[in-house]
């Protein structure tokens, strides 16, 4: 009986992101009255940079509300949620099975927003002749049956492999999409956020690592996978094979400051320029 309770609170959870964010952009238009209040925003490294720009935001429109933002990994900050030390968890992957249950078993429901899109683009260093991948090459790098550059046009040199630690939604959105099952090869170097993966391949000509679109910048050459490229229009037409939505949870449907966070976030003149402010998918 309780798994049957389980399951179905996961499929109505399945639902949520898309109802949620159409009732919560529908109460933009009438916002609760603003109070003075504290959130607690934790999660996700690959969301970080919109909720940092967000936050800024908006403080500045709402001085009287402080907000405490951290990174630390999706699976971090939903564990924060299901033992109620944040407001709101930011993730880069969808909740588990096993978390609804924690969740459930502590009384906490939580509520899905999709804040935005996003493609996990893989990149290697300025340098490397290799223009192009696709995704089994990919899948052989990380599981190590792929170990040298010649092999995908590129130098006579061992591949240097890098990725996320297991705590990452990034490293989950990789393993379900990329690895498909397999795990990552002994010998990887694991790290513990985007902006660490980033730094890491930039400074290793022979290495190759995957970062949320919103890293991208020019110490950075990112490969097309399976001829596409990631993009907005990628990302939104559903063409590019590692793209994935962004979410913030909230403990139970929110109420006051975080519902007003929430509406704000989802507003496409408001939190959606964030979005696109970061580099990411805005969802409009």
């Amino acid at each position: 009986m309780k798994g049957t309770l389980l399951q179905t609170i996961k499929g109505i959870l399945v639902k949520l992101p898309v109802l949620a964010g159409l009732v919560a952009l529908a109460l933009v238009a009438w916002p609760l009255p603003s109070h003075a209040g504290n959130l607690t925003i934790n999660g996700s490294t690959t969301v970080l940079p919109v909720a940092q720009i967000a936050v800024e935001k908006y403080m500045k429109e709402h001085p009287d509300v402080k907000i405490s933002l951290s990174g630390g990994g999706s699976g971090n900050g939903i564990k924060a949620l299901i033992d109620g030390t944040t407001n709101i968890a930011d993730s880069s992957r969808f909740i588990t099975d096993e978390e609804v249950k924690l969740a459930v078993d502590k009384g906490r429901y939580p509520v899905p927003f999709g804040i935005a899109y996003d493609c996990i683009i893989p990149v290697v260093h300025p340098t490397n002749p290799v223009k192009a991948i696709t995704v089994d090459q990919l899948k052989g790098i990380y599981e190590g049956t792929i170990k040298n550059w010649k092999e995908l046009g590129g130098p006579d040199k061992e591949i240097v492999v890098i990725s996320r630690d297991t705590s990452s939604g990034t490293y989950e959105s990789w393993e379900l999409k990329v690895l498909k099952g397999a795990k990552v090869k002994p010998g990887a170097l694991l790290q513990a956020s985007n902006g660490a993966v980033a730094q890491a391949v930039a400074k290793n000509k022979l290495a190759i690592g995957y970062i949320g679109v919103g890293y991208l910048d020019k110490s950075l050459k990112g490969l097309p996978v399976n001829g596409i490229m990631g993009s907005a229009k990628t990302a939104l037409d559903g063409t590019y094979p590692i793209s994935r939505t962004l979410y913030m949870f909230t403990n139970g449907w929110p109420e006051g400051d975080t519902l007003n966070f929430i509406n704000w976030m989802l507003h496409p003149l408001k939190g959606q320029k964030a979005v696109a402010a970061a580099k990411y998918v805005p969802l409009y």
